[in-house]
Order: C-alpha cells, then sequence, then structure tokens
C-alpha cells in the first residue's frame, strides 16, 4: 500500500509539473511566419482533417510543404485527425483550412496542451510506472525513485510543454515495447516498437537495441525449432503492424513513396537536409 501512495504522488507531481510548465507561453508564439512547432502541430490538423488522405504529404495548392508540411510517419497524421475532430467540435475556427494559419488564442492553447497531456496519461506515463516497479532492480524505495527521475525529468517536459511537441508518444510506445520484451511478450514488444517507429522516425535510434536482443534471443533458442518459430512470429508481428499503420497508402504505391520521400528526405542531399534541420533548430532556439 505504502508503495503504490509514493507511485500516485509521483504521478501526481508528473502531472502538476508538466500542466504548470503548459501555463506559460510557447515556442514561437505570435512570431510569424512559422510560429514554431505549435504552429506546426496545429496546421497538421488543419491538414488531416480538411484534405483527403491522398494529399496530406503532396504539395498542393492546398498543402504547402514548405510551410510546416507532414513528415513525420503515419501514426502523427493519424493522431493529429484524431485532435482535429475534437477541436472541431470545440471551435471550427482553430483548424479552418488557410484561415486558420497562425491561430492563437487561450482557448486554443488549453487545448493544445490537454491534447499533450492526455497522451501522456494513456501512453508514457503508465509504461514508466509498469517499467520501474516491474524491469528495475532494487527496493520499493529505489524503484519509485527511479519513476521520479523519470517523470520529472525536464528535458521532456520543457520540449513537450514549453516547446511543444509529442514526443511522449513516441516514447512511451517505446517503453511499453521495453516492458514487453523484459515480461517476455515479445510479440507484444515488437508490435509496441513498431507502433513507436510509425509515429516518429527518430525511434530508429532504439531499432539496433531492439533487433539485437530479439535476434539474439532466437539464435539462443535454436535456430531450429522454438528459435525459428518466434523468430516467425515476430517476423510476422512486425509486418503486420507495418502493414495496417500504412493500409491507407498501400493502394498506390507512388502515394506510399512520396510518405517514404516526406519522412527521409535524403533526395535533396545530405547536405541540404542538415541545412534544414539546423535552421529549423535556430529558429525554434530564437523563439525562447
Amino acid at each position: 500500500m505504502q508503495t503504490w501512495t509514493l507511485v500516485s504522488i509521483c504521478v501526481l507531481l508528473g502531472v502538476v509539473t508538466r500542466w504548470g510548465v503548459s501555463l506559460n507561453s510557447y515556442s514561437g508564439a505570435g512570431k510569424p511566419p512559422m510560429f514554431g512547432d505549435y504552429e506546426a502541430q496545429r496546421h497538421w490538423q488543419e491538414v488531416t482533417s480538411n484534405l483527403p488522405l491522398h494529399e496530406w504529404y503532396v504539395n498542393t495548392t492546398d498543402n504547402d510543404l514548405n510551410y510546416w508540411g507532414l513528415d513525420y510517419p503515419p501514426l502523427t497524421a493519424y493522431h493529429s485527425w484524431i485532435c482535429a475532430y475534437i477541436a472541431k467540435i470545440i471551435n471550427p475556427e482553430w483548424v479552418e483550412l488557410h484561415r486558420s494559419r497562425g491561430y492563437e488564442s487561450p482557448a486554443h492553447k488549453l487545448f493544445m496542451r490537454a491534447t499533450v497531456l492526455v497522451a501522456d496519461l494513456f501512453i508514457y506515463i503508465p509504461a514508466v510506472v509498469l517499467y520501474c516497479l516491474y524491469l528495475t532492480d532494487g527496493s520499493s524505495k529505489k524503484k519509485v525513485s527511479t519513476m521520479f527521475c523519470f517523470l520529472l525529468y525536464p528535458g521532456l517536459t520543457l520540449i513537450d510543454y514549453g516547446h511543444f511537441q509529442y514526443n511522449g508518444v513516441s516514447l512511451g510506445f517505446f517503453l511499453w515495447g521495453a516492458v514487453a520484451l523484459g515480461l517476455g511478450w515479445d510479440s507484444l514488444g515488437s508490435m509496441a516498437f513498431c507502433l513507436a517507429l510509425n509515429y516518429k522516425q527518430m525511434e530508429l535510434y532504439h531499432a539496433l537495441p531492439f533487433f539485437c536482443y530479439l535476434l539474439g534471443k532466437c539464435i539462443k533458442l535454436g535456430l531450429i525449432g522454438r528459435g525459428l518459430f518466434l523468430l516467425v512470429r515476430i517476423a510476422v508481428t512486425v509486418l503486420v503492424t507495418f502493414a495496417l499503420c500504412w493500409l491507407p497508402f498501400l493502394s498506390d504505391p507512388d502515394q506510399a513513396l512520396q510518405v517514404v520521400r516526406r519522412i527521409f528526405p535524403v533526395a535533396r542531399g545530405l547536405f541540404e537536409v542538415q541545412y534544414m534541420i539546423l535552421k529549423r533548430h535556430t529558429q525554434c532556439l530564437c523563439c525562447h
């Protein structure tokens, strides 16, 4: 009982800290023409709620890719669509095509902040709790201390609630994958990590440890017998998960390739891509 009391306090402190940061201004507020990543997320909601799916990643008269064009995998786009659906119910002006560009109001800020917190409450925070309680060593107090460090880590809080992003979603899926692997649920862990990859391509940073762990486990079990069965099961899980995430784009190969080009814009050249990334981060720092 004492452990769960401490866990509840940690979670409450994490939520209060997040909401406290969200009460302040956000990166890019009132600074045209780009307005920062807050506007990027709002604009993605505008695009996904007003345009047909096959135009989400394509440059058109209604979708200027030079103005915060979608460049994250499909799960991010679906998440934006869900947020936009709710936004339209509350106030359609928040995601009105073209006319909502750079929209800023206290009510909309409250809505956007709430979407980040809800995502954390459903995905990131439960994964942290389970990971710390079941996969970390030591006493209950040590586990709670680890949880405290996770939930009050300033970097993630400032980026998601001060700068404005949804990194907790991809990191949450990653943690769910780690929890599942730690408990021996290899297929579920593979599925969770695939969801993380399909939300943000930066989760590729974690792909090698996942791959090596699972391959090593298959080899240890023997590639003739149980190990082979596990390898096939994991492969099928990965393929099915990716297929479901990409299903709306798979009917047209050119459309799927366009999504890939937006996610990995290597065709523009390595130096140009590095320049665009540096420029974006410089804008974000200037906004602060």
